[in-house]
Order: C-alpha cells, then sequence, then structure tokens
C-alpha cells in the first residue's frame, strides 16, 4: 500500500527533525503517518497527538483494557498501521499482550478476556460500527465501569477513529513495524 502523498524525508524545522531522530532511534525508521501527515501539517497537529498520549496516562481505566479497546476500534475500521504499531508495542511489552491481541477476534469466547473486558468491546465494536450504542449495550458496561472509566472508553473510541481516520485519508498502511523490531532484536543479539 502507497500513501497518496510521497513522505517526506528531509523535515522542516527543529522541532520536526527531532521528532524523526527520535522516531528512528526508537522505531528504526520514520513511521509513515509522521513523514507524510504531520511533516505537512504545523508543528500544533503533532503536539495535539502528543496531547492525545499525555492524556492517556492519565486514564483510570487500567491500561490493559485500555490498549484491547484501541486495537480493537483499529481492527474494525481496518487500520493497517494503528495495528501494526499497537502489535509492535505489545512485542515489546509482554508476549501476554501478543497473545490477547491475537485472540481479539475471539473475545466473546476467550478465556483472556474478562466479563468487563468483553462488555468494553462490545460498547467500543458498537460505537464504532454504527455509531451509537444500545441501552442494553450501555447498561451492561455500567455494570462494570464506573462513570469517568465510560467516558474514558467513548475517549479511546474517539480518539483511535482520529487516527484511523487520518491513516485512511491518505491511504496510510502497515509500516511492517513488527518486523523492524524482530530485525533489530537479531541484531542485537
Amino acid at each position: 500500500m502507497t500513501a497518496y502523498l510521497a513522505p517526506i524525508e528531509q523535515p522542516q524545522g527543529l522541532r520536526l527533525k527531532l521528532v524523526y531522530f527520535l522516531s528512528r532511534r526508537r522505531f528504526g525508521s520514520v513511521p509513515t503517518p509522521i513523514s507524510v501527515f504531520s511533516s505537512r501539517v504545523p508543528a500544533q497537529f503533532l503536539s495535539f497527538f502528543g496531547k492525545v498520549s499525555k492524556l492517556d496516562k492519565k486514564l483510570v481505566l487500567p491500561a490493559s483494557t485500555a490498549r484491547i479497546v484501541r486495537e480493537q476500534v483499529a481492527r474494525t475500521n481496518s487500520c493497517l498501521f494503528c495495528v501494526d504499531i499497537a502489535r509492535w508495542d505489545a512485542m515489546k511489552r509482554s508476549p501476554e499482550d501478543v497473545t490477547r491481541m491475537d485472540a481479539l477476534a475471539e473475545y466473546r469466547t476467550s478465556p483472556l478476556f474478562s466479563d468487563a473486558e468483553r462488555a468494553a468491546l462490545d460498547y467500543a465494536s458498537e460505537l464504532t460500527i454504527s455509531k451509537h450504542v444500545e441501552p442494553e449495550t450501555f447498561d451492561r458496561l455500567a455494570r462494570f465501569y464506573s462513570e469517568r472509566e465510560i467516558c474514558e472508553i467513548v475517549w479511546l473510541v474517539a480518539s483511535e477513529h482520529l487516527y484511523n481516520m487520518s491513516n485512511h485519508g491518505l491511504n496510510i498502511g502497515s509500516d511492517g513495524l513488527c518486523q523492524l523490531r524482530a530485525e533489530r532484536l537479531s541484531a542485537s543479539r
């Protein structure tokens, strides 16, 4: 899959040059959303994406639940870049996280997910697909999560859509980051 706009290899401005440097150090390459999208818009856009990450760190929702909700939305929206980078991050964290991501298609029956997580995933899936949620789905979610946690789940769905639609709009697909990480691990042995 080729992005509709060519990546900008040599960014302008000190901030973007720093982002490229840090991205290469962290991922082994500059992720396509940065080189295609962020490099063409004002620095405030890149700053906004950084703020989304900072806000995610302030969630009271368990981090493992936040990760699977984001992944479910990305999978439902077929955002290959987001699925790829989430898997890369999971590979970095633990084999259990990768196993849970691999089992997401069967979350309703898999013993790897709690009833609370199933309720959150049903809610996220329904909201992503239908753009609304049935009262029964909301009521089941509310049995497991506080009002704040419910709002955080909504935030995760909405902000993941931002990432997904930014990538879809420019035909940005997977960067193969999981493969890059595997290559970097082999090289370091």
